[in-house]
């Protein structure tokens, strides 16, 4: 099975880019982050048409996650145990629409978009914290299965992930504590694939829009996929596709593919 995330910056802008894409990578499962719609919204049609069956969960024209898939979708659930709230003073808070999770192709999919925490003085930093905190704990509980964390967590894990710790727009993706948080879901029994298969500097998953980002290969290794230990033993490849960022109306991700045994 190919298994795919891909926070693909709005998923209407970018509807026949990554339709196309499935069908050339030949895709079975794809994990979306920042679909930036609800589900009415969704593009269906162009991707029912390619043969995916969909789950999406999506609140407003913010964050939003999805799965495509033309293996079967089994057992969605928006949110997981105790996800944090987030909302500014004076608002109620809102679960907001950050993880959803299915059984595909007999492998527990979760796609995530972890908060970006914006700055070490935001509220949104200690959301960040909670919910990489949270989804360790939850996490545990899936261990045992074949498992799949995967999508974008704004953390860049080591100082080889960045092209520079003093980017003023990353401050919260390096520090100590994102770091550590991120790191903790090995705790929970997972491994992140993407290490093993792709260990070399600079292979970058995200590159800002501005500034020429992407010509000077300033990015960020920020997009990565943990697997439950019995998820971890059928992987046998990956790929960072970097070409994806390439060309007109680009996200400014690029897909992860792991490639899984189905024995």
């Amino acid at each position: 099975m190919r298994l795919a995330t891909w926070n693909v910056n709005s998923v209407r802008a970018r509807c026949d880019r990554v339709v196309e894409w499935l069908g050339r990578s030949d895709i079975d499962v794809l994990a979306m982050q920042e679909i930036k719609c609800k589900p009415e919204q969704f593009p269906r049609e162009a991707f029912e048409a390619a043969g995916y069956e969909l789950a999406i969960h999506g609140l407003n024209q913010w964050n939003g996650v999805a799965i495509a898939s033309r293996v079967g979708l089994e057992d969605v659930q928006a949110t997981f145990a105790q996800q944090p709230a987030f909302g500014k003073p004076g608002q109620e808070p809102v679960v907001e629409a950050r993880a959803l999770g299915a059984v595909t192709g007999g492998v527990r999919v979760w796609s995530l978009y972890v908060p970006n925490g914006r700055a070490l003085a935001d509220p949104h930093y200690d959301y960040k914290l909670s919910f990489l905190d949270r989804l360790r704990e939850a996490a545990a509980a899936w261990a045992d299965e074949p498992t799949a964390l995967v999508g974008d967590f704004n953390v860049a894990p080591l100082s080889t992930d960045i092209w520079s710790e003093q980017d003023s727009e990353a401050e919260t993706h390096v520090t100590a504590e994102s770091r550590a948080a991120f790191a903790a879901l090995a705790d929970a029994g997972y491994e992140e694939l993407s290490r093993r298969f792709v260990p070399d500097d600079n292979k970058y998953t995200f590159w800002d829009y501005k500034a020429l980002r992407f010509p000077k290969n300033e990015g960020m290794r920020i997009d990565f996929m943990w697997a439950s230990r019995p998820l971890a033993d059928r992987a046998t490849a990956l790929e960072i596709q970097r070409d994806e960022r390439k060309g007109k109306g680009a996200s400014d991700h690029v897909p992860i593919v792991l490639e899984i045994d189905p024995a």
